[in-house]
């Protein structure tokens, strides 16, 4: 019988498999590949002549992109600038070697940059002298569009059917030789951006957005990152300070890491974690022994600057009381909006209605909320609306959102949904 058995389970079996075949597995989507192999790096004057010449002599917009070493230098310097062009094919720029690329820029001129996420690398460009004088950001297009993921591979898997290996982006960058693979990667990351841009722009067209992304474009031709008040206020876990005095000894160990890591072109994380400096903030070791036992100094950098940290930490103890840190920092930003309700009941209504309306417009026009308005732009203006009557309440919203900083085109769509919230609230109160 046993045998019997066993011929009816595999002919069943057969049978199960040939009514219903195994899912397939999902299709992978072909890698993308350089069209005209891997270009060298250019290092020396000579080489950089031949860049230059080969892109003053191409035709159309400029795909441009840096690779920088966050996570292992302290700076935010390009390590790499790849570039391509129509005409001019594929560059690989190492700009260590250069006082800068000016030279670059010129033969670049006014040709439109394409980029994707450019407020990354435009800083690292401009210190070298690359500053674009018209650009063209796939991310942020896509982000207009309603894309719901915008990362770089990710569209290009979506318009461009290609698959792109994203192994090498947390890389040393400042590493040199770069391994070939390396560069492959970067090479990879400006192949596809004329064409992302092509495609992009002619979907911006259609859905009604081109000056929207004009008018986004443009303003970030004048991106700078914002300097940080009290920038050791970001500290990890610093709500863990027991007091002034521990929050006074977390700011000059903050500032004694920052500096080290300054002097040492490496990030701040790797010669003290956060946690590091809460623990000694809250011990306040008075030795290198003692600060040695503290939880998270341990590895030669602990050791070796063992006196740096405990100097800061002697600066803190001999603080005056009036001297230390406050708790808090004062702002001129409005209140959390949980707490509108309880503070200004009027306030909280506008901030709903307004909300909705601006829900409801992103909701049918595929944007993201943030990109039609910042939202501290919103809370700014609901918390404390211009004191105007209802005739010129529309052109007192208007003023005040572009003196925030909001384009023409986030002005003509959001004033009159602001304005509305604001007479509605009037009207119920």
């Amino acid at each position: 019988m046993a045998p019997d058995t066993l011929d009816d389970e595999a002919h069943d079996a057969t049978d199960r498999s040939e009514q219903s075949p195994p899912p397939e597995e999902p299709e992978q989507l072909p890698l993308l590949t350089l069209r005209d192999g891997l270009p060298p790096v250019t290092d020396t004057e000579p080489a950089l002549a031949e860049v230059v010449e080969a892109i003053a002599s191409g035709t159309g917009a400029v795909a441009i992109d840096a690779e920088r070493a966050s996570g292992y230098r302290y700076s935010s310097r390009a390590y790499l600038i790849q570039l391509r062009r129509e005409g001019s094919g594929s560059a690989l720029v190492d700009p260590i070697p250069f006082d800068d690329l000016r030279a670059l820029d010129a033969a670049i001129g006014d040709a439109e940059w394409i980029l994707h996420a450019s407020t990354q690398d435009l800083p690292c460009l401009r210190e070298v002298g690359l500053v674009p004088r018209r650009l063209f950001d796939t991310e942020l297009a896509a982000r207009l569009l309603g894309y719901p993921r915008v990362g770089l591979a990710t569209l290009v898997e979506t318009i461009v059917g290609r698959r792109m290996r994203k192994e090498h982006s947390a890389v040393d960058w400042s590493k040199r030789p770069l391994p070939e693979p390396w560069l492959e990667y970067a090479a990879l990351d400006v192949e596809v951006l004329l064409e992302l841009r092509d495609v992009l722009a002619t979907q911006l067209v259609a859905e009604g957005k081109q000056r929207w992304a004009e008018e986004e474009f443009a303003h970030l031709l004048g991106f700078a990152p914002t300097p940080r008040t009290d920038p050791w206020r970001r500290t990890s876990g610093i709500h863990k300070a027991k007091g002034r005095r521990a929050l006074a000894a977390v700011r000059e160990l903050w500032t004694t890491r920052d500096d080290l890591a300054r002097q040492r072109d490496t990030t701040a994380g790797r010669l003290l974690p956060d946690s590091a400096l809460i623990a000694a903030a809250n011990a306040l070791p008075t030795s290198p022994k003692a600060l040695l036992d503290t939880p998270g100094f341990h590895g030669r950098a602990a050791r070796r600057s063992s006196a740096d940290w405990v100097a800061a930490l002697d600066r803190a103890r001999a603080l005056d009381e009036r001297e230390l840190p406050p708790v808090t920092v004062r702002s001129d930003a409005p209140p959390p909006p949980r707490t509108w309700v309880d503070r200004d009941p009027q306030a909280a209504a506008r901030l709903t209605v307004a909300r909705d309306l601006v829900t409801a417009f992103c909701e049918e026009h595929r944007l993201p909320v943030e990109n039609l308005l910042t939202p501290d732009y919103l809370r700014r203006v609901l918390w404390k609306p211009p004191k105007a009557e209802a005739e010129q309440l529309p052109e007192a919203v208007a003023e005040a959102l572009r003196t925030l900083g909001a384009r023409e085109w986030q002005v003509e769509l959001t004033a009159p949904m602001i304005t509305t919230a604001i007479l509605q609230a009037r009207a119920e109160a």
